[in-house]
């Protein structure tokens, strides 16, 4: 008798600091030959004040070779520690925030050294990361509230993308601005209801429904846009966008101020819509009954939680959220909508909820991350570096793969996501 024997592959064991500390390496030694040998002649000079802002911050001169050397030793150093040492968990991640910080600082010092356009405004970029921030955050709340229900929500670019169409074809027809935020999350929400009818009433599988609802929505909108936005501009298209509010005092705190207090008042909303959805999913009797529904509907049944309302409140709630998200991308924004204005913001910020690992402040600290990507990409452009135009435009969407594929690690879902519930 002649046995057969299949070759059984053994997965190599990788230990995580071995594998912490070489990346660490790797990032020290780009600070220093990528970024350190190929710096033009000069320093680098970083604004920390917006233009004719009161107090004025002196910026920041640094020699940008020598900044990335000093940078790519520190995160060397950083890769010696790591792999000599067993940090805590609280030190790993101020580690990995040491070297990503370090590449970070390095890529701003070669892009600026020697720069005749201008000073690196650091506000600016901060200022501009934020508000680029603002859908991916509120589009990966959205998800939240869908997910955290026991509802997979991919249409999340589609309620973004209906909420900047409705928000300025009604700021635009009423010449009220804050009517075309309402209408941007309603028609969020509206979609958010057809997302909850098709999944929640008659089981269609959820992922495609979301991709459907996704074209739908891109195409809806390219039409409209096509036959009446443009030939009509002044009437549906007409540029409304929502003015700065300055917060008394803390609007003048130097550097952060700018940044997180002289804003739209969608920045505002969002600040309150964060601090809603963590309290009252992980603080209120609201927020047990939803957890529990999606990670145990029948039990969540059996005690007299009615399983499928839960359900629909939270997909068509969290459409809402996404609306305003999209309302951001006009009427917050750049007043005017134009075809496909979310650019795949929709499926970032469903990244970064799975980054945030279901979690609201998980989630809006991804977000931020991605926003801040996307901004660098665009002050990168600014600045001339000698990088083609199409790479910067992928940073935030490599950064997007590289979270979720390499940064997530082992995740879980809540137990019932994508799952129908049939009451027997």
């Amino acid at each position: 008798m002649t046995t057969l024997a299949a070759p059984v592959r053994i997965p190599a064991a990788v230990n995580p600091r071995w594998l912490a500390a070489g990346t660490f390496a790797v990032l020290g030694v780009a600070d220093i030959v990528l970024f350190g040998l190929f710096a033009h002649p000069g320093d680098a000079v970083f604004a920390l004040s917006l233009p004719g802002a009161s107090p004025h911050v002196p910026g920041i001169r640094v020699p940008g070779a020598v900044s990335c050397y000093v940078l790519g030793a520190v995160s060397i150093g950083l890769a010696v520690l790591r792999a000599s040492v067993e940090m805590s968990r609280r030190g790993r991640r101020l580690a990995i925030a040491g070297a990503l910080l370090c590449f970070l600082l390095s890529l701003l010092s070669w892009a600026d050294a020697g720069n005749t356009v201008g000073p690196l405004n650091v506000v600016d970029l901060l200022q501009g990361s934020v508000i680029a921030s603002i859908p991916l955050i509120l589009g990966a709340l959205a998800g939240c509230m869908c997910e955290r229900s026991g509802v997979i929500n991919i249409a999340i670019e589609g309620q973004l993308l209906f909420g900047a169409f409705t928000g300025a074809a009604v700021a635009s027809v009423a010449g009220v601005t804050f009517l075309g935020l309402i209408a941007g999350s309603l028609a969020g929400g509206l979609l958010g209801a057809v997302l909850a009818m098709f999944a929640i009433a008659f089981l269609v599988d959820q992922i495609v429904l979301g991709v459907v609802l996704n074209v739908l929505a891109a195409g809806l909108t390219g039409y409209l846009y096509d036959r009446m936005m443009q030939p009509y501009a002044s009437t549906f298209n007409a540029g409304n966008t929502f003015g700065a509010i300055k917060i008394p005092v803390l609007g003048s705190v130097p550097i952060i101020g700018p940044v997180l207090f002289d804003a739209s008042i969608l920045l505002y909303i969002t600040y309150a819509l964060i601090i809603l959805v963590q309290v009252g999913l992980f603080s209120t009797r609201w927020g047990l009954r939803v957890r529990a529904v999606g990670e145990h509907p029948t039990a969540a049944d059996t005690v007299g939680i009615r399983v499928q309302w839960i359900r629909y409140r939270n997909v068509i709630l969290g459409g809402m959220i996404a609306g305003i998200g999209g309302a951001q991308l006009t009427v917050g924004s750049v007043g005017f909508f134009n075809k496909d204005i979310s650019s795949g913001f929709g499926y970032i910020a469903l990244a970064a909820m799975i980054f945030g690992r279901w979690t609201p402040l998980g989630s809006v600290a991804a977000a931020l991350l991605f926003g801040f990507s996307y901004q660098l990409s665009t002050t990168l452009g600014i600045l001339s570096v000698p990088v083609p135009s199409f790479i910067l435009l992928m940073a935030p969407y490599v950064a997007t793969i590289v979270a979720v594929a390499g940064l997530v690690g082992k995740v879980r879902p809540p137990a019932a996501d994508g799952k129908p519930y049939v009451k027997a």
